[in-house]
């Protein structure tokens, strides 16, 4: 057989393998809210692009799915979340796509406003490691508490409780399972809670929330995560990009509301 013969049926195989590589059906896990609405409005808007959503409940770890192969992709964390899970299951997995905030919001059933709130007030906060430093660092924008020297990045430097260095109305700080939290605030007197919890639980944070994180600087967007294997597929570069499009931006600036902030305006091409 010739080389050109050769080269020319290598190349059409390549060709047949991406086109069915891109038939395939793309499976990502995602949580409910936003992650799961966002996804099917890009496949109800790009039919090309198929997509299995996989809605993942409480409990369940989209990491954990990913390593394992039992899907091709997650929506549903942030970056520091995700370096922790790398580390804690000893794999690397690689950033598609930069999508949206969910700012993380204080709530409460009793009080309006944070300068209601007693002494020796009951406040829950996550309890993973990422969210729970996330929302001491919250509390610490608002003047509830203040951390030790040294807490300055809060993408960077993990708080727990045990560094609070000032907490003048001697607040209780209760760890609680994150999606948990919105139905325990009838027993607390502040909930720190998700924005995709908060959406869950028919709370509206731009409107619901105490306080919310600041979109500024914010190092908790939410991403499109997959293996390093997948990361030039067709179907994750295609996913990506519409994620990251002004139609989609549009989209969760009209429905969120300010809830959940698109990382790119809709109303550009940036």
């Amino acid at each position: 057989m010739s080389r050109a013969i050769s080269v020319a049926l290598f190349s059409s195989s390549l060709s047949v393998a991406g086109v069915s590589q891109a038939a395939e059906v793309l499976r990502v896990a995602a949580d409910a809210v936003p992650h799961a609405e966002i996804l099917q409005y890009i496949q109800k808007n790009e039919p090309n692009l198929k997509l299995r959503i996989i809605e993942i409940s409480s409990g369940v770890n989209s990491n954990e799915l990913l390593a394992h192969g039992d899907v091709d992709a997650n929506y549903f964390q942030h970056v520091p979340y995700l370096r922790a899970q790398e580390q804690a299951l000893g794999r690397e997995f690689a950033i598609a796509a930069t999508v949206h905030i969910e700012p993380l919001g204080i709530y409460s059933s009793k009080y309006r406003q944070l300068s209601e709130l007693p002494d020796k007030a009951r406040v829950a906060v996550p309890n993973n490691v990422t969210n729970l430093s996330r929302a001491l660092y919250l509390l610490q924008d608002q003047g509830l508490i203040t951390l030790k020297k040294g807490f300055n990045d809060p993408a960077r430097d993990q708080a727990t409780p045990k560094d609070i260095a000032d907490n003048p109305k001697s607040l209780e700080i209760l760890e609680v399972e994150s999606p948990l939290i919105p139905r325990a605030l009838a027993d607390v007197d502040l909930g720190v809670i998700n924005g995709n919890y908060a959406l869950e639980a028919g709370l509206v944070p731009a409107k619901d929330a105490l306080a919310l994180e600041s979109e500024q600087n914010n190092p908790y967007a939410n991403i499109l995560v997959t293996t390093p294997e997948l990361a030039e597929d067709p179907r994750i570069r295609k996913l990506a990009d519409e994620l990251q499009s002004p139609e989609v931006a549009a989209f969760i600036k009209e429905k969120y509301a300010g809830s959940v902030i698109p990382v790119r305006d809709g109303d550009t091409n940036s």
